[in-house]
C-alpha cells in the first residue's frame, strides 16, 4: 500500500468516525440494497411463478420448487427482521413471516384484480400473460402490497427498502403505508407518486406523471418538520385521474367515480361523479406550405 492509497483510506476512516452513515455492527448489521434486491426477486419469483426465473417452470417440478422457495425466502426474511428490530424480538420476527406466508394467497388473489384492471383498461394489451410480463405497473404494486403487509405488522425500513427497490425498477414511487384498494391500475407508470397516508379505493386509474402527495408539513416550536398525522389525498372507488395531475393535502378526497383531467393541480376535495379539468387554452395551427399566407386553424 503506497503513501496516498493509506491517506485516502485515513481520511474516509476519519469521515465515517465523524459523519457516520456506516451500516457497521459485531452483530448483523442492516440490510443491504442488494439483500433487499434479492428478497423482491425471491418473493416475485413466488407470486408469479415462471415469469420472473429463467424461463417456465415445469408443472411436475413446481410443488418441490415452491417448498425450497418458501423454505429460503421464510429464513431470509427472519434473518432481515431480526436485523432491523436489533435482536429485541427474535419471536416477533418469526411471527411476522409466518403470517406473511399466510397471507401470500390473498395478496396474490388481490394482484390477480389488478392483471384484470389492467387487462381491461388498456386496449393495447392483447393478453394476461403480457401484463405480467411486461408491465412495470404490475411489479411495483406487487411489491408495495407484500411491504404494505409489513408495514402494517410494525417492521422497520424493510418495507421502504422493499418499494425504494421497485421505484428504481419502475419509475413508480408508492410508499408502502399507502393503503390501495383491488382493481388497481397505472397506465404507463412512469413518474407516479402516492404518498404514505394515502387511501385508494378499489377501480382506481392513474396515468403517468400522477402525484398524490403532501400539501403542506406541520412544524414543531424548533422549525422541524413534525412525523406523521394525515398528509395525503383520499381517492375513493372508481376514480380515474389522468397523465401530470397533482393531487395534494391530507383532507383532499376525490369522490368515486370522478375524473380528474391531464395537468389539473387540485388542493381541495370534489364530490362523487366530478370532472375536474383546466379551461383549454386557444392553440393556432398554420400552414407552413403556403407562402406569404396564413391559414388560421385555430381550435
Amino acid at each position: 500500500m503506497d503513501a496516498n492509497t493509506a491517506r485516502w483510506a485515513q481520511q474516509l476512516m476519519d469521515s465515517y468516525r465523524d459523519e457516520g452513515g456506516v451500516n457497521a455492527s459485531e452483530e448483523p448489521g442492516l440490510p443491504s440494497k442488494p439483500e433487499i434486491a434479492l428478497l423482491c426477486n425471491q418473493l416475485m419469483q413466488l407470486l408469479f411463478p415462471g415469469y420472473h426465473d429463467g424461463g417456465p417452470v415445469g408443472r411436475l417440478e413446481l410443488s418441490e420448487l415452491t417448498k425450497d422457495r418458501v423454505n429460503g425466502l421464510a429464513e431470509d426474511l427472519r434473518r432481515v427482521f431480526q436485523a432491523v428490530l436489533a435482536g429485541k424480538d427474535d419471536a416477533g420476527a418469526t411471527a411476522t413471516v409466518g403470517k406473511l406466508f399466510n397471507e401470500l394467497p390473498a395478496i396474490r388473489a388481490m394482484l390477480q384484480t389488478d392483471v384484470e384492471a389492467a387487462y381491461e383498461g388498456d386496449p393495447a394489451a392483447r393478453t394476461r400473460d403480457e401484463i405480467i410480463l411486461s408491465y412495470p405497473f404490475l411489479e411495483a404494486i406487487a411489491v408495495q402490497r407484500v411491504a404494505h403487509f409489513l408495514y402494517r405488522h410494525d417492521i422497520p425500513l424493510v418495507p421502504r427498502m422493499m418499494t425504494e427497490w421497485a421505484h428504481v425498477q419502475t419509475g413508480i414511487d408508492i410508499h408502502p403505508g399507502a393503503g390501495i384498494g383491488s382493481h388497481f391500475f397505472i397506465d404507463h407508470g412512469t413518474g407516479v407518486v402516492i404518498g404514505e397516508t394515502c387511501r385508494i379505493g378499489a377501480h382506481v386509474k392513474l396515468y403517468h406523471g400522477v402525484t398524490l402527495g403532501a400539501r403542506s408539513f406541520a412544524k414543531d416550536e424548533s422549525g422541524r418538520i413534525k412525523k406523521g398525522g394525515k398528509r395525503h389525498p383520499d381517492v375513493e372507488d372508481g376514480v380515474t385521474i389522468y397523465p401530470n395531475a397533482t393531487v395534494l393535502g391530507g383532507e383532499t378526497v376525490i369522490g368515486r367515480n370522478s375524473t380528474i383531467g391531464g395537468n389539473v393541480f387540485l388542493m381541495h376535495s370534489v364530490p362523487p361523479n366530478s370532472l375536474v379539468y383546466n379551461e383549454e387554452a386557444q392553440v393556432r395551427v398554420v400552414s407552413k406550405s403556403s407562402k406569404g399566407e396564413t391559414i388560421d386553424y385555430s381550435i
